[in-house]
C-alpha cells in the first residue's frame, strides 16, 4: 500500500464520521513563539483542547506535517526520522474512549488490513503521586475489541519482569510511557500545560524480525516497549483531559478530548510488514537515487545503511521546509536545516560520493509528494539553487576537516574549537566523528576553549590599541574608526543579525570581519561604500564618553562579550547625541571627526569560516 494511499484512506475513514478534514499547519508555528517548528500533530490544536471553540466542529482529522529537531542524532535506525507526518483526529468535547479505540482499531484492521494478532496495545497504570486511577475502562474496551477479532486479551500488569506472556495483549505502564503532553512526562509539564494518559498501539514485526545476538534485550523479558526491534508503535490515542496547576497537582479540563496521532512512516511500514521505514515509498526513491549515485546497495552492509538512512532522512527533510521558506541559516530555523545538509554531505562521503549531489534529490523528494505538497514540485527550482550554494561552502570546509581531523590522535575541546577556527568546521559533526572512534567530546569542553581564545584575542586588541593599533600612525586611527562607520552600514544594509568578529589594521589598510553566510554582491558592497563616504563627508562629531557599562548599553551601545568589559568603560559615538549613527563600547583612538578619515575604497572580500566575511578597505589615493 503506498503511503498516499494510507493517508487518503485514514482522512476519508474519520471524514465518515463526521470530522471535518483540515490541510497541514505550516511546519513553522504561526503566533507561537515558544517553538521553532511544529513538533507534533496537536501542537496547531492547543488552544482548542484548551476549550476554545473551532470553527470546523468539535470533530477534526488531518496529516500534520512534523519536524523534530531534537531527533538528528537520533536518525539512522530503522525508524527514527526528523521530518513525519502525524495523522491525526480530535474530538474537543465531543466523543471519548469507547468511541476512539474503536474506530481505531477498525481503521487499522478493516482500512489497513492488519492482522489483528499483531496488535498489541499499552494502557495507563494509574498515579498515586497525580491522584489519578489506573484505565480500567480502556482495558475492558480493548478486550472487547480484541475478542471480536479472535484474539487473545490477557492483561500483563508488571510487563518489565513478565515479558510476552502466552495470552499477554495489553500492557500497563506508568506515566513515563503512558502519558503524553507536549513537555513530555507530568513532572516536566509547565503550569497551564494539557495532558493526559493514553494508550498505544504496537505492530509485531516477530515473524519477519527475530532478536538480534548483538540486542542488549535478547535475554530480557520482551514487550512491546522494549527497544529490541519486536515491535513499532504506530498508533497513540491521548486521552486530554487534564491540566497542570500552580502546585503541581493536575485538574479536570473543561471538556474530555481525544488526540489521536498515528505515523503515517510507520504505517506505511506496517502495511508493507516491513519493520524499516525506509523501505516505504517515503523514502525508497531516494535511495535508489544514492545507490546509483554511489555504487552502493543500501542493504550491503549496516554501516551502508546507516549512511543510506542519514541521508534519505535529511534531505528529505531539508526540501520540506524549504518548501515553508526555511533556508540555511546561522540562526533560528534555518541553523537546523544547514545542520541536516551538512550531516548529509558528511555521511555521502562514507558513501563514495565525493561531488555536487543535493540538487540531483530534490525533484526525487518533489515527485514523492506531487500528489500531497504540490508546493514542493512547484518551489523546487528555487530549493535546488539554495542546496547547490550551501554544498559549494560545504564541500571544500569538510574535504579540508575530515583530513585534519584524521590526523588527530586525541579530539578534546581545543583541538574541536581549531577545527571549527580553521576550517569552520562544526562541532556537532566533530563530536560525531570523535563518538565513532569510542572518545568522549562534550560541548563544554568546546565552550571553555572557545572563550579561553575570545579571551586572548581581546586581550591582544587592547595591547594594539595600547600601542596605538600597530604603530603610532594617524592613518591607523582614521581606519580604526572607520570600521564603526563600516560596522553601522553593515548592520544598517544587510539587518541586525551581523555582528563584528575581528579585525586587524595597518597603515596601509583595514580588515574587517563579520559574521554573514554569503558573499556580498556588486550593489550591495556600492551601497556600503557610498553610505560610508557620505559620513565621511557629512563631518560627523566622533565623542567619547565614560559611563558605567549598564548605563552605556540601555543607550544602545554595541558590545560583543559585554559580560568581559569593567562595569565603567568607554564609549564612542559617531553623530549627534539624539540621532547617532554609530554608538560602540570601545578601548581604541579615534578620530574626532568622521573627514579626517578620508574617502575609502574597496580592495577585497573573502570568506573567514562557515558564516565568518573578510573586507579589505583603504584610504583613496590623493
Amino acid at each position: 500500500m503506498h503511503p498516499d494511499e494510507v493517508r487518503q484512506k485514514y482522512l476519508e475513514f474519520f471524514r465518515k464520521q463526521q470530522h471535518a478534514v483540515l490541510p497541514s499547519a505550516p511546519l513553522v508555528p504561526e503566533n507561537d513563539p515558544t517553538t521553532l517548528f511544529t513538533g507534533s500533530g496537536m501542537q496547531p490544536m492547543i488552544t482548542y483542547l484548551l476549550g476554545a471553540p473551532h470553527p470546523k466542529g468539535s470533530r477534526i482529522v488531518d496529516s500534520q506535517r512534523c519536524f523534530r529537531s531534537q531527533d538528528i542524532e537520533e536518525v539512522g535506525d530503522n525508524r527514527h526520522t526528523t521530518y513525519f507526518e502525524m495523522l491525526g483526529n480530535w474530538s474537543l468535547g465531543d466523543y471519548f474512549k469507547q468511541e476512539q479505540l474503536r474506530w481505531v482499531f477498525t481503521f487499522l484492521t478493516k482500512e489497513l488490513k492488519l492482522d489483528p494478532q499483531k496488535l498489541f496495545v499499552t494502557v495507563f497504570s494509574g498515579s498515586k503521586k497525580l491522584n489519578i486511577s489506573y484505565d480500567q475502562e480502556s482495558v475492558e474496551i480493548w478486550q472487547g475489541l480484541f475478542a471480536e477479532a479472535g484474539c487473545s486479551t490477557g492483561v500483563v500488569k508488571q510487563p518489565e519482569k513478565e515479558g510476552m506472556t502466552k495470552d499477554g495483549r495489553i500492557f500497563f505502564f506508568d506515566e513515563k510511557k503512558n502519558w503524553w503532553s507536549r513537555a513530555g512526562i507530568p513532572d516536566n509539564m509547565p503550569v497551564g500545560e494539557p495532558g493526559g494518559p493514553d494508550s498505544e498501539v504496537f505492530y509485531d514485526f516477530g515473524v519477519t524480525l527475530q532478536l538480534h545476538e548483538s540486542s542488549p534485550f535478547a535475554a530480557e523479558p520482551c514487550h512491546v516497549n522494549c527497544d529490541c526491534g519486536r515491535f513499532l508503535e504506530i498508533g497513540n490515542s491521548v486521552f486530554m483531559q487534564y491540566q497542570k496547576q500552580a502546585d503541581g497537582s493536575f485538574s479536570e479540563l473543561p471538556q474530555m478530548n481525544v488526540d489521536f496521532g498515528g505515523g503515517l512512516e510507520r504505517l506505511a511500514a506496517a502495511a508493507i510488514n516491513d519493520p524499516d521505514v525506509f523501505t516505504t515509498e517515503l523514502f525508497i526513491p531516494i535511495i535508489s537515487e544514492l545507490e546509483t549515485m554511489s555504487g552502493v546497495l543500501y542493504k550491503q552492509d549496516e554501516k551502508s545503511r546507516y549512511a543510506f538512512r542519514v541521508i534519505a532522512d535529511h534531505v528529505r527533510a531539508a526540501v520540506m521546509l524549504a518548501s515553508d521558506g526555511v533556508y540555511p541559516a546561522n540562526k533560528e530555523q534555518g541553523y537546523f536545516v544547514r545542520r541536516l545538509l551538512r550531516r548529509a554531505i558528511r555521511y555521502a562521503h562514507d558513501l563514495g560520493i565525493n561531488k555536487p549531489f543535493l540538487s540531483q534529490l530534490v525533484p526525487v523528494v518533489a515527485k514523492i509528494y506531487a500528489n500531497a505538497y504540490p508546493q514542493v514540485s512547484e518551489q523546487a527550482e528555487k530549493i535546488q539553487a539554495a542546496l547547490v550554494l550551501e554544498e559549494q561552502k560545504f564541500q571544500k570546509v569538510l574535504e579540508k576537516g575530515l583530513r585534519h581531523f584524521s590526523s588527530l590522535k586525541e579530539v578534546d575541546g581545543e583541538s574541536a574549537f581549531r577545527l571549527y577556527e580553521t576550517y569552520g568546521f562544526p562541532f556537532e559533526l566533530t563530536q560525531e566523528l570523535a563518538q565513532e572512534r569510542g572518545q568522549t567530546l562534550d560541548a563544554a569542553a568546546f565552550d571553555k576553549a572557545r572563550q579561553a581564545h575570545a579571551v586572548a584575542s581581546r586581550t591582544a586588541s587592547a595591547g594594539k590599541f595600547r600601542g596605538g593599533l600597530q604603530d603610532t600612525s594617524e592613518i591607523a586611527t582614521r581606519y580604526h574608526t572607520a570600521t564603526h562607520l563600516l560596522h553601522a552600514e553593515l548592520r544598517n544594509l544587510l539587518g541586525k543579525a551581523v555582528q563584528q568578529k575581528g579585525s586587524n589594521i595597518t597603515d596601509k589598510r583595514l580588515r574587517f570581519d563579520f559574521s554573514f553566510d554569503r558573499a556580498l554582491t556588486e550593489s550591495e558592497i556600492s551601497k556600503v561604500l557610498a553610505q560610508i563616504n557620505e559620513w565621511v563627508t557629512a563631518d560627523l562629531p566622533v565623542t567619547k564618553k565614560i559611563q558605567k557599562k549598564e548605563v552605556a548599553l540601555k543607550s544602545g551601545a554595541l558590545a560583543f562579550f559585554s559580560e568581559q568589559y569593567p562595569d565603567e568603560v568607554s564609549v564612542y559615538t559617531i553623530g549627534g547625541e539624539q540621532d547617532w549613527i554609530s554608538r560602540e563600547l570601545c578601548g581604541g583612538p579615534h578620530v574626532t571627526h568622521t573627514s579626517e578619515i578620508g574617502q575609502l575604497q574597496f580592495i577585497k572580500q573573502q570568506a573567514v569560516a562557515a558564516g565568518v566575511r573578510r573586507i579589505y578597505l583603504q584610504v583613496e589615493s590623493p
